[in-house]
């Protein structure tokens, strides 16, 4: 692969075209950007074009699609989205936006991309989006789903927030995470000689702050991180063994029939799967990938997985349940049927400012702290 813009732009329209067919964008752009032998800069550029061209998909086509007759072969759509994102976007000079993009775009169909970006060009910046959904790039239903459960300022200045690039926030140990992340970990604490649970561990962030008793300073005696998936189990693996982290146990188990006995967490924590929608700046495809119906099948997933969550858990014991996305779905309404289902369950003080109290828990939207969006809630068992 060539080095320079020309080679970078290449790279982005490969990346681009194996995320069209069902690639993930953080799993596909680093070996690409492996063997590409393109400088530091070039990466970097490669990475914006790939991440910000997937994340402002919706915005692109409609700027291409006005200026075509009819439907274009996926590899000519990717190059199209690629100048548009790099026209809309970008502060890269229309003349060579155009020009490089159409050196790199399919031989066949480069006077079409040619003639669409250069009317593009005379668009833009745009003025009149025809509607929010379009404008921010977001699929219609997150969007309405967002404003029905956080209000419509909220919501846009969530979604705007989510079009950024991601903060980049190092633990003292050298392990990146996100603050909120951070915090979280923090939030379900440890002392010293405590059994921890992290039930749904991957790829073992929180997992490695309970075990080093980040924030605590505290280590406790031993974290059991789970995870349902044998190959993600192993990255929370690798990732104790790289930092050196003897008192952290890692099995592969599905946690909602956990093999460990019961009653005998001092502290679970639940980080459960869910639906994303606050950390969608981190990956830009997900928003193009979660459905409507996902955010029902993951609230069924996430009660399954904290009556487990209470039953190893000690009387005395923390129940810590997070997720980072924002749907009341998964995070009050989740938090209600713990309510009436497991009454012995005292809720305790959520985490303070930037989260704000939201029922039992607290929220923690993404533009307070540029950090990811989440929520969180932690409850006593009942009991000593």
């Amino acid at each position: 692969m060539s080095a320079g813009p020309g080679g970078a732009r290449a790279v982005a329209l490969e990346a681009l075209g194996r995320i069209d067919t069902g690639a993930y964008a953080n799993l596909v752009l680093p070996g690409l950007l492996r063997d590409s032998g393109l400088s530091r800069r070039d990466r970097a550029f490669v990475t914006e074009l790939v991440y910000g061209t997937t994340r402002m998909r919706r915005a692109c086509d409609w700027l291409v699609d006005r200026f075509l007759q009819g439907p274009v072969e996926p590899e000519v759509r990717a190059a199209l989205r690629l100048g548009a994102y790099q026209l809309a976007f970008t502060r890269t000079p229309a003349h060579a936006a155009v020009a490089a993009t159409v050196d790199v775009a399919p031989a066949r169909a480069r006077g079409l991309v040619n003639a669409v970006l250069r009317r593009v060009a005379t668009i833009v910046p745009v003025e009149n989006w025809p509607d929010p959904a379009t404008a921010l790039s977001y699929p219609d239903w997150i969007v309405d789903r967002l404003a029905a459960d956080l209000g419509p300022d909220a919501a846009l200045a969530v979604l705007r927030h989510m079009n950024l690039a991601p903060a980049v926030s190092e633990r003292q140990d050298g392990y990146v995470q996100d603050q909120a992340s951070q915090w979280v970990a923090d939030y379900v604490g440890v002392a010293a000689g405590e059994r921890v649970g992290d039930l749904c561990a991957a790829p073992g962030g929180k997992a490695t702050a309970l075990g080093r008793g980040l924030g605590s300073g505290t280590r406790p005696g031993l974290v059991v991180a789970a995870d349902v998936r044998p190959n993600r189990a192993a990255l929370v693996a690798t990732n104790a063994t790289r930092l050196d982290l003897a008192n952290l146990a890692v099995v592969a188990a599905d946690a909602r029939r956990p093999p460990l006995v019961p009653r005998s967490l001092d502290r679970v924590l639940v980080d459960a799967p869910c639906s994303g929608l606050g950390v969608l700046h981190r990956r830009p495809d997900a928003r193009w990938r979660i459905q409507p119906g996902d955010v029902a099948r993951l609230a069924k997933l996430q009660r399954q997985l904290l009556a487990a969550a209470v039953d190893v858990l000690r009387p005395g014991g923390r129940l810590v349940y997070s997720v980072c996305t924002l749907t009341a779905a998964e995070t009050v309404d989740v938090d209600r049927w713990l309510e009436e289902r497991f009454p012995g369950l005292e809720a305790e003080p959520g985490p303070g400012a930037p989260w704000e109290a939201l029922g039992r828990g607290a929220r923690l939207l993404p533009q307070a702290a540029a950090t990811d969006g989440m929520f969180v809630v932690g409850l006593r068992k009942a009991g000593l």
